[in-house]
Formats: structure tokens, C-alpha cells, sequence
């Protein structure tokens, strides 16, 4: 038979009952995670200012300019944050990235609260703090502002309500449960598919009857109300969330392709904790005692075949990792206080060492950015992705500057992608650079360029095939120089100068640039 939940810091007690036997209680309250969560908001702060801005930020800034109930790829909650933020504070890094880092020891701390619920002790609430404290999805999503910062956090108050949901039997925990979703579903869709999960996890696992529940009923209601306005107009645009879900399961995005969502299930949290949320999730599924949360477990399997088979990225079910993380703690608490407790509790610190050091480096900004070695970007994508912006800038009004006054006038800029783009709405004015444009997701319906302009300077396209076109002439005017050594989608990529259009803007806009993104 399993073993009971039980505190790391008092003797094991053989569990004398029986299969049916109510849930535990909840443990005993203790200041140890919020210790822990304040320590990891705080690291994030300082750290806050290193680098720069990372691609989706500069986008989320630009996103901002416009705002609307929806956007082709995301919800208008983060938009709207960045452009408040912005307001508050300016160009303020450190200030934009404060929520991120709130939540992410606001995260810390959910899955303490969830591992107490399940009936841990002091010690092994503390041990699931820290395994969340130093998880791969807390330490690099609370560094940035991002969608996925907001996922996390939207998960996690999910799930917390439904294990205490699941405990008590009280449905009205439900509501707390919609109304996450129903926020998070402003940030993106991607909270239903944890709906999906729960939803399938109380068909395989009971209770059977919170489906017919009249507080259950009422929090999905919630859901969709709060979700309306992003809904409304994802329906009125054609879902082009599912286009670019489409996209991702193609492999034309970071962190995509099966592989790699197979991959990261064993990364994601850390490699230090596989064995803990795999002993989480058996023990959800067969410790008697924690009969009552056995559709949480299914709940993953269920989101994580979902993510498998429709090709989404491996980091969507990272917050039902960091659950099953909780249960594993206070599985792997109770086994370092039976037998040899010092020789198992050593063996538990020091089988984090080698992990740790590694996670900072990897996944925050330690190192100096003029001297990043390739590695990191090679197993951390984003941590390039934040550095040598305002060199990009650089590299674009050199060819500027090189222009005829008169091309000069009425010369625009035309970006591959939205980071791009961002940067030089960023950046650009202090350049006296022209506005510039871009089809990559929702930058196609943030404006097209004027009639007139029939010069453009073309960054982000590896080669001209699709711009000749487009362009009676292009030619190779420069390339991006970010003056560091890192490899990212930017750095040592070929400036075009273009003119002369074959069709007007309004044609190519809309047949082409709208079309393909």
C-alpha cells in the first residue's frame, strides 16, 4: 500500500487505512513558501533590466497601439498590460516585466498550496516550492511578459480550486475555477484545452455528477461570458487562432514539432524532477487516499496526448507538471523520512546541484550578451531573441541614411516577422526611421503601407524570391549587424532595397500579404 502523505520533518507512520478512506486533511500552514516565492519574484526584478526587450514584448508594445478584443494569435489582456505598463513607465524593462515576476513566485506558491492541499507537511511543502522555484517554466516565462507567464498562473488557480473542489466536495469551488479560465481565455484559448482535460479526467475518474452540477453549470457559464469579447471576435475574423495552431503543428514556430513537445515533458520542470511528478501522477492514479483527485491525473495524460497528437508546443501542460509535481513531493518527502533520513534527505540536495547552476545559466541572464556562448541559444531560443535590438535599429537606418532625399521621403520599411517590426517601432523614431510594416500575424491588420511608397527596406526575408514579386528591383543593401556573436533570426540577415512596385499596395495586401501572413 502507499504511503500516507505525511510532514518531511516528523517519523513515518505506517498508513493503517483503508482503501475508501477520506482524503487527507490539509497540512499544517508554514511561512517556508512564501519565503521561497518572495526570493524567486525578487531574483527575477534584478534580473529584469539584463539584455532587452525579447520579440513578443516589442510586439505586445506595438499590439498595444491597437488594441482590440482579439488578435490573430493572442487575447488582448497582455497587449493592453504592456501598453499600460508603457504608460506608467516608458521604455521601463523593469517595470514590464514586474507582473511577470509577481506571478511567477505567485506560481511558487500555488504549487505549495496545492501539495498542502493534498495533505503535505511543512517539509514537503517547502520541497514544492523550491522544485517550482527552480522549474524551467517558472525561472523563464517570470523573466518575460508573455501569454505563457499568464497560462501558468491561470492553470495553477485552476487546478487549486479543483483539488480543493475534489476534497471537500463543495462544488461552489468551481466557480473559482471559471473564473480563471474565463481570464485566462483573454490572454489566449488555451485554457480550454485544461477545460478539455478536467472535463475528461471526471469522465474516466468520477465524480460523474460535478457534470450536472448546478455550481459547475454556473462556472462554465462564467467561462464563457468572461471569454465572450476575445470569442466574438475570433468567430467574426474566422478563428485565426486556428490558423496559427495550424502553423505551430507544421513546425513554423519555437518550440514545435512532436519531438520537441515530447522532449520538453522531461525538461520543462527540471530533469531533477521527472522522477518526482512521474511518482506525483502513479500516486494520484493508485494511492488509495488521494482517490478523490484521480481526475487530475487524467487530466494530464489527457492534455498531453492532445498536445502530442495535434502537434502544439511541449510547454502547454508544463502547469499540470508542476501538479503533479506537488503530489510528487510529498511522495518523495515521506521517503526521505523513513530508513536512513539523513543518507535519502542528502541524496535529494545533492542530486539538485548538478541541475541548478545549469537552469540559471540556461534560462536567465547571467552571462555577459557580448559573449553568450551558442549553447544557450542552442537549448534556450528566447535568451537570443533578446539581445542586440537597438543594433538591429542600426543596421537598418545605415541603409537609410545611404538613400536619395527624395527616395528617402518616401521610403518605408518592410519586416518578415513581428519582432522586427516591434523593434523599429521601439527604436526606430530615435533613427529618424520610417514606419514599418509587416503580414506576420496580426501586423497585417495594423496598416499597409501608403500607395506612394515605392521604396521599401526589406529585413527578415533570407532571400528575395518572394519580394521580386512584389518589386521590379531588389537588391542586397546590407546586413544586420547586432555587434555581438549570437545566432538568433536577426543577426548577420540580408537588408533589401526594393522599388518600383509591380501591383499597388492595396492589391498585394490583400491578396498575398493577408493571405500568407
Amino acid at each position: 500500500m502507499s504511503e500516507p502523505a505525511i510532514d518531511i520533518d516528523r517519523p513515518h507512520q505506517p498508513d493503517q487505512s483503508p482503501p475508501s478512506a477520506a482524503p487527507p486533511e490539509p497540512g499544517e500552514r508554514t511561512r517556508g513558501p512564501w519565503l521561497v516565492a518572495a526570493a524567486t519574484t525578487v531574483a527575477l526584478l534584478l534580473l529584469a533590466n539584463r539584455y532587452g526587450y525579447h520579440r513578443d514584448e516589442l510586439y505586445f508594445l506595438l499590439a498595444g497601439r491597437h488594441l482590440d478584443w482579439g488578435y490573430v494569435d493572442q487575447g488582448p489582456l497582455v497587449p493592453a498590460l504592456a501598453r499600460l505598463l508603457d504608460t506608467i513607465a516608458p521604455g521601463n524593462l523593469v517595470v514590464l516585466r514586474t507582473p511577470s515576476a509577481v506571478l511567477a513566485g505567485g506560481a511558487v506558491l500555488l504549487v505549495a498550496a496545492i501539495a498542502r492541499e493534498l495533505g503535505a507537511g511543512r517539509g514537503a511543502q517547502l520541497f514544492a516550492a523550491v522544485l517550482a522555484a527552480i522549474s524551467g517554466i517558472v525561472l523563464a516565462n517570470g523573466h518575460l511578459l508573455s501569454t505563457t507567464t499568464m497560462d501558468l498562473l491561470v492553470w495553477l488557480v485552476a487546478a487549486w480550486c479543483a483539488v480543493r473542489l475534489l476534497r471537500t466536495g463543495d462544488s461552489r469551488w468551481a466557480l473559482g475555477i471559471g473564473l480563471a479560465l474565463g481570464v485566462g481565455m483573454l490572454s489566449k484559448l488555451l485554457p480550454a484545452l485544461l477545460a478539455v482535460g478536467l472535463v475528461a479526467g471526471v469522465l474516466i475518474a468520477g465524480p460523474r455528477r460535478l457534470l450536472r452540477d448546478r455550481w459547475v453549470l454556473a462556472a462554465t457559464g462564467i467561462t464563457v461570458l468572461l471569454a465572450a469579447p476575445n470569442l466574438i471576435w475570433q468567430a467574426a475574423n474566422g478563428f485565426p487562432q486556428l490558423g496559427v495552431a495550424a502553423s505551430i503543428a507544421d513546425g513554423d514556430s519555437s518550440y514545435s514539432g512532436r519531438l520537441n513537445a515530447l522532449t520538453l515533458q522531461f525538461v520543462i520542470i527540471s530533469p531533477y524532477a521527472v522522477p518526482i511528478w512521474i511518482a506525483g501522477l502513479v500516486a494520484l492514479l493508485r494511492r488509495p487516499q488521494w482517490r478523490a483527485y484521480r481526475a487530475v491525473g487524467w487530466a494530464w495524460l489527457v492534455v498531453v496526448g492532445i498536445v502530442l497528437i495535434a502537434g502544439g508546443k511541449g510547454y502547454y501542460d508544463a502547469p499540470l507538471l508542476l501538479v503533479l509535481t506537488a503530489a510528487g513531493a510529498i511522495v518523495t518527502a515521506a521517503w526521505a523520512s523513513r530508513g536512513s533520513v539523513r543518507l535519502r534527505r542528502g541524496l535529494l540536495v545533492l542530486g539538485a546541484v548538478p541541475f541548478l547552476l545549469p537552469s540559471i545559466v540556461l534560462l536567465l541572464p547571467v552571462l555577459p550578451a557580448d559573449r553568450l556562448p551558442g549553447f544557450v541559444v542552442d537549448v534556450n531560443y528566447d535568451a537570443g531573441e533578446t539581445i542586440g535590438w537597438p543594433a538591429f535599429a542600426d543596421s537598418i537606418a545605415a541603409v537609410h541614411r545611404g538613400l536619395p532625399p527624395q527616395e528617402r521621403a518616401r521610403a518605408v520599411i518592410l519586416t518578415a516577422n513581428y519582432g522586427e517590426a516591434g523593434a523599429l517601432a521601439r527604436y526606430g523614431p530615435t533613427h529618424d526611421l520610417p514606419r514599418a510594416y509587416s503580414g506576420h500575424n496580426s501586423m497585417v491588420d495594423f496598416g499597409r503601407p501608403p500607395a506612394d511608397a515605392d521604396v521599401v527596406i526589406a529585413v527578415g526575408w533570407e532571400r528575395p524570391d518572394r519580394l521580386t514579386t512584389w518589386f521590379e528591383q531588389c537588391a542586397l543593401a546590407g546586413v544586420v549587424d547586432q555587434r555581438v556573436e549570437v545566432e538568433n533570426d536577426e543577426n548577420g540577415g540580408p537588408i533589401y532595397l526594393c522599388r518600383e512596385l509591380r501591383r499597388p499596395w492595396a492589391q498585394i495586401w490583400d491578396t498575398e500579404v493577408r493571405r500568407t501572413g
